[in-house]
């Protein structure tokens, strides 16, 4: 089918209504730019979204399946958005920052990879997000978090779970603090504090939780953004290599259009966006765009998870709360900090939990049944708690997305991803395992268990570096070579740390509007 092309040139052209992608909208529509958004989901707003894990599942990826392989696939569909908001719609709204060892591990270690920026190039615009989103906590119980502004909120209200297990870290010898959250505790803005009914992944329809819904998509349609929903962008066009010409999108009803733009952003998913560069290849790019040396779709990394359970004698009330954490501990976060393995680590303590589903109690102990079951539940229901261990993965280029020979529902080659973890992420999985029991069992639990090894977010595939025969982007997320295609989103670190990637992305989002905005006039012109 030939595509039909729309006379009219946009200034901007964005690939994906999530994180990044809603948020360099508003700033490029707040700055006069005519700007164009195109979203494979549905067009979600606050009054779609319903407090329910049902609901909350209908916000993840649905769009055409993706192939996960390897030693240890990675669960693409719970780390996936679908709609407008993207992922960001069912995140949790944990924030903390990378710390600056995170940027510099091939220096510090000689493993890994550097990024080509460092902590203090981030650091204004985590201070500046900060201040428009509203994160709460405290950055000066944070006895471990780098320099920075303090949060403009207090910290969210700890509930009976929280002081659970602040009380089994000290007993343990260790620190907590209020998590850095992107949640209200207090009215910020025109949005409402939290509610803490723990329904933080079915999208937040208060709005208390930053998500792009909240904040940065209605922003960019005030200020003139164009933005469609169950849209697809199937292809990257060029009729050169230093330039893209626009974007191939496809309709509802399947017919393809046309949309030309002086300057595209890829803002998709870390299997979204290397596909797309992988499936424009043509006789300008014959092996994809910005593939010239075979680095897209290549340092996929995911954080290892682990889920510590446990009763306690006190009621905890483990419903209450947020689906995030109420307290954080980043005390053994150092790249060599656990004997034995390499890499950053954190606890995310006392998330809201529920009774089944997603991370819940009655799925926690599928060795129970019946009356067995039944009994464990009421008592779990009063006297459960929780806490996540999140463990970092060391970039491997043989961790990857690539193409298969089947061809997609949008008429573009499927995309698999290919993971495993190694042995040294294991052995840091393992350490906190052996470290989060202990802290229960310091705090008086009466009886504990644990999760096998999942994984929680995505990072990579067109990771940012100095060297285009080792990266695809530069520092500002340009793809090398090519004058007026930019990448956002977590698949640009070259390493994920041991945190949460959300407030990141924002940053370095953040740091390219400023630089095309400020440097690059002629882009516009």
């Amino acid at each position: 089918m030939t595509a039909a092309s729309t006379s009219t040139i946009v200034d901007v052209a964005i690939v994906g209504a999530g994180a990044a992608g809603a948020m360099l909208a508003a700033r490029f529509a707040e700055a006069g730019k005519s700007v164009t958004v195109f979203e494979a989901g549905p067009p979600w707003d606050a009054s779609a979204l319903v407090s329910s894990q049902i609901w909350s599942r209908r916000l993840r990826w649905g769009g055409p399946p993706v192939a996960t392989t390897g030693k240890e696939p990675i669960g693409f569909g719970f780390n996936a958005g679908w709609g407008l908001g993207g992922a960001a719609l069912h995140h949790y709204g944990t924030w903390p920052r990378l710390h600056p060892a995170d940027f510099t591990m091939r220096t510090d270690h000689g493993r890994g990879l550097d990024w080509p920026i460092g902590y203090d190039d981030l650091r204004p615009y985590y201070d500046r997000i900060q201040r428009e989103v509203g994160i709460s906590g405290d950055a000066a119980a944070e006895t471990w978090r780098p320099a920075g502004d303090p949060y403009p909120m207090p910290p969210l209200d700890p509930l009976k779970q929280g002081a659970v297990l602040a009380r089994a870290f000290a007993a343990a010898g260790k620190r907590v603090a209020p998590a850095p959250m992107a949640i209200n505790s207090v009215d910020y803005g025109n949005r409402p504090a939290c509610i803490y009914d723990g329904w933080c992944d079915a999208g937040c329809p208060i709005m208390a939780l930053a998500n792009p819904l909240a904040i940065f998509l209605p922003r960019a349609e005030l200020a003139g953004a164009k933005i469609h929903a169950e849209t697809p962008v199937t292809r990257l066009l060029a009729t050169d290599g230093k330039r893209i010409d626009g974007v191939e999108y496809r309709l509802k009803s399947g017919e393809r259009r046309v949309q030309r733009a002086r300057l595209v952003v890829l803002a998709g998913s870390v299997v979204g966006n290397p596909a797309l560069l992988l499936n424009s290849a043509s006789a300008v790019h014959p092996h994809g765009v910005g593939n010239g040396h075979d680095m897209v779709g290549r340092y996929v990394m995911t954080h290892g998870l682990i889920q510590i359970l446990g009763l306690f004698p006190d009621e905890t009330e483990p419903h209450r709360g947020v689906t995030g954490a109420h307290l954080i501990s980043h005390e053994n976060y150092g790249k060599t900090s656990t004997a034995g393995a390499f890499g950053s680590r954190q606890w995310l303590v006392a998330a809201a939990i529920k009774p089944n589903d997603l991370a819940g109690l009655a799925a926690a102990r599928m060795d129970l049944n019946g009356p067995a079951l039944d009994a464990f539940m009421r008592q779990a229901v009063r006297h459960g708690a929780n806490m996540i261990g999140m463990c970092e993965e060391e970039p491997d280029s043989d961790n990857r997305v690539e193409l298969t020979g089947e061809v997609n529902a949008w008429g573009m080659r499927r995309a698999r991803m290919v993971h495993g973890f190694s042995d040294d992420a294991k052995r840091l999985w393992a350490a906190m395992r052996d470290e989060g029991k202990a802290i229960f069992k310091a705090g008086g639990a009466t009886d504990i268990w644990h999760t096998q090894m999942n994984s929680a977010h995505l990072a990579g595939g067109t990771i940012m570096g100095r060297d285009p025969a080792t990266s695809v982007a530069d520092g500002h997320g340009r793809v090398h070579g090519i004058d007026n295609l930019y990448i956002a989103g977590s698949g640009l670190f070259p390493t994920e740390g041991g945190a949460n990637p959300t407030f990141t992305v924002h940053a370095v989002a953040e740091r390219t509007a400023d630089q095309i905005l400020h440097d690059r006039p002629e882009l516009f012109a």
